[in-house]
């Protein structure tokens, strides 16, 4: 009995690792907007970071009141030393938020004063079919 729980449950793993998206090529388009965006974050170019966000993003917060919020968050923690995607995961509903198309994208981020986070960017494809970033959080 033990024998068949373990093996059962040895497939079970190997077919969620085998799994794949149903949505991988908006999981990559996203992924990459995440990227760009994070560029702009990590060069300390807030307004350029504000203004290409989601409308979503922008009407929720001023460039003013982005960018202190930045300063306050990301200044401490110093230069990015590396960045890697943890998950994505595509949604058409997000909780407080309008119904569209999103990916949330976890990154498992390194920084000079920090050597573990996690940031979670949530890039939402546009009216135009762009992917802009709609949330941003780091933890």
């Amino acid at each position: 009995m033990k024998t068949c729980s373990v093996l059962t449950l040895f497939i079970f793993i190997f077919f969620m690792a085998c799994a794949t998206s149903d949505h991988p090529v908006e999981e990559k388009a996203a992924t990459e907007a995440a990227r760009q965006w994070l560029a702009l974050v990590d060069s300390a170019r807030y307004q350029q970071s504000w203004e290409e966000s989601a409308e979503i993003f922008r009407k929720a917060i001023s460039p003013e009141g982005w960018q202190k919020q930045l300063e306050r968050a990301r200044s401490p923690l110093g230069e990015v030393i590396s960045r890697e995607v943890k998950s994505t995961q595509y949604a058409t509903t997000l909780p407080g938020a309008p119904d569209g198309e999103y990916v949330i994208v976890i990154f498992q981020s390194a920084f000079a004063n920090k050597k573990s986070a996690v940031e979670t960017v949530t890039p939402m494809k546009d009216s135009l079919g762009l992917w802009r970033v709609a949330g941003y959080y780091i933890r």
